[in-house]
């Protein structure tokens, strides 16, 4: 038997490890979820997304929070309303974030850049609620 058949057979064998190796790679779980906190500023009417402005590692932004299966179901995403402080579970994907798990919080409770946003929508539902009288 020649050299050159046994090298041809390695190149395969390394070819289906390297396949063998991408494929179990790409089938490994995700990476733990995010630890965000939020507060409501849109509920719309389907329920199934919320606006909200959310902190994640001391950054501040808009995005959308998406209710996984468990979460819709759950009795505080049923009653989620705008000006309710979230700190959440989630996965960031191309729409927003994907909740894994909620807990409602007290507006003190929230890091200190969401905090602001907290009051202010508060103050906002407060005066809309009941607006000064002269």
């Amino acid at each position: 038997m020649s050299a050159l058949p046994r090298v041809g057979i390695v190149r395969v064998g390394i070819m289906i490890g390297l396949l063998l190796l991408l494929t179990v790679s790409g089938a490994m779980p995700q990476e733990d979820p995010l630890l965000i906190f939020a507060v409501v500023t849109k509920v719309p009417k389907d329920r199934k997304q919320v606006t909200a402005q959310v902190a994640v590692g001391g950054t501040v932004t808009e995005a959308t929070l998406i209710a996984s299966d468990a979460v819709f179901d759950n009795l505080i995403w049923k009653k989620l309303e705008i000006c309710h402080a979230i700190r959440a579970e989630a996965w960031k994907n191309e729409e927003g974030y994907r909740l894994v798990s909620m807990k409602t919080l007290d507006a003190g409770m929230l890091p200190m850049p969401l905090q602001g946003i907290a009051g202010d929508c508060l103050l906002k539902k407060a005066l809309e609620f009941a607006p000064l009288v002269d």
